[in-house]
């Protein structure tokens, strides 16, 4: 492809408008998955609530599916106002259908399929303003941008939780009114940031389904660094997973009560982990783009995380366990931000397919969350006692073992310091 030319650095305006746009989709489509979807399935389907768990498993399969091919029908989209903004909007108006679709639906089928096309709208969106990152910053930009989005995708679930929460009677407006924001935001970003027109571009070869089909896969010898941040990112992802999908379970078993006893206690860490993450996010990007390193700082981010799950499962009271807990914040913090900004260096064929290969990215952290849920149960059972206690002291460290792993093969990559 030819036609297109890279910017030398990003101006404030975009990336205000790019961490403004990223907030207001992580409102509009966190929200339902942290508390409108289950308030409604509520209503819907009482005493049902294994139905969440199909609902926001098969939109996770669908948009990990179609995220690849809308990256490289981006990548070849020709328009005056660039490649990535019409997707981003059409993204968002398929987003707004998906609320009315979700806030009226009367059966659990409605509902599920509202959120298979909140996932593939907004989901559009969100991947589509994600490679506009890699279309226009300049690697000295890219870890401080990605800390300073990193602190909007945490503040954005917050946010919508709580205009969510007082618009609990009101089931149309309670995934309405976070759309709102979503739409305002994106639309800001539509209209005022600045993208090359595309319409000059030329490909050397024509887009089949065949060709399509074929550019899911890759050759890692040909792109090895690449490789390696996507195995990175994988391991840490699973190792996170494996750490967050039995918190519930693990903290009563370590408090010694009911499930139903920790809400609160996990309500509360939940709020304070917020600061953590993005001390984390904030802290790790600006310093990686300072000292202009990125391997160094994924890999203490990994051991931050390791050290802060070690603590968890040696912990046996309420401090130890806040404790860890923000101490493996901090790591994720950090890892998400310097990754990103990684992920960005070593993106292959930029020019020409950043939209095909940040889908593929995704895979790393889709299929983990996909995967892990169902090999913790296994490790849960090696050395339970007789009496059902499951042992999460291993799962722990299992999970903080992998991501060091990751952390150390980021640290073969060659290209960048």
């Amino acid at each position: 492809m030819t036609g297109l030319i890279r910017p030398a650095r990003a101006s404030s305006s975009y990336i205000w408008l790019l961490i403004l746009a990223q907030f207001g989709i992580f409102v509009a489509f966190i929200t339902p998955l942290a508390i409108s979807l289950a308030v409604r399935l509520a209503v819907l389907a009482p005493a049902n609530e294994e139905y969440l768990g199909y609902i926001t498993g098969s939109g996770s399969v669908v948009v990990m599916i179609i995220t690849p091919i809308i990256g490289i029908l981006s990548d070849r989209t020709r328009s005056r106002f660039g490649r990535r903004r019409p997707w981003v909007l059409g993204g968002m108006l398929v987003g707004v259908v998906s609320l009315f679709v979700m806030g009226a639906a009367p059966s659990v089928f409605l509902l599920g399929a509202g959120w298979v096309l909140a996932q593939i709208g907004w989901g559009t969106s969100l991947a589509q303003v994600t490679t506009s990152m890699a279309d226009t910053l300049p690697e000295h930009q890219r870890g401080k941008v990605a800390g300073f989005v990193g602190f909007a995708t945490q503040v954005a679930p917050v946010a919508g939780v709580i205009i969510a929460g007082y618009l609990v009677g009101d089931a149309l407006l309670m995934f309405l009114i976070p759309g709102v924001v979503g739409v305002v935001f994106v639309l800001l970003f539509v209209l005022f940031s600045r993208e090359q027109d595309s319409r000059m571009m030329t490909f050397a070869e024509k887009l089949t389904f065949g060709s399509a089909l074929g550019k899911y896969i890759f050759n890692p010898a040909k792109y090895p660094d690449y490789s390696l941040v996507w195995v990175g990112r994988f391991l840490f992802y699973f190792g996170l997973t494996l750490n967050t999908t039995f918190t519930a379970f693990f903290f009563a078993s370590r408090l010694d009560v009911g499930v139903d006893k920790v809400a609160g206690v996990l309500a509360t860490l939940s709020f304070v982990g917020i600061a953590a993450t993005t001390i984390g996010a904030l802290g790790g990007g600006w310093l990686s783009d300072k000292l202009r390193r990125r391997r160094l700082f994924v890999l203490v981010a990994s051991l931050i995380f390791a050290a802060g799950v070690i603590m968890e499962a040696v912990a046996t009271d309420v401090p130890m366990l806040f404790a860890g807990s923000l101490v493996a914040s901090v790591g994720i913090g950090a890892f998400s931000a310097v990754d990103q900004a990684l992920l960005l260096d070593v993106l292959p064929e930029r020019d020409t397919d950043a939209g095909r290969f940040m889908g593929i990215a995704g895979f790393a952290t889709a299929i983990p969350q996909a995967v892990a849920p169902f090999l913790a149960p296994l490790i849960l059972v090696i050395g339970a006692t007789a009496a059902g206690e499951k042992n999460y002291t291993l799962l722990y460290w299992v999970a903080g073992a992998i991501t060091v792993i990751g952390g150390f093969v980021v640290m073969r990559i060659r290209s960048v310091r």
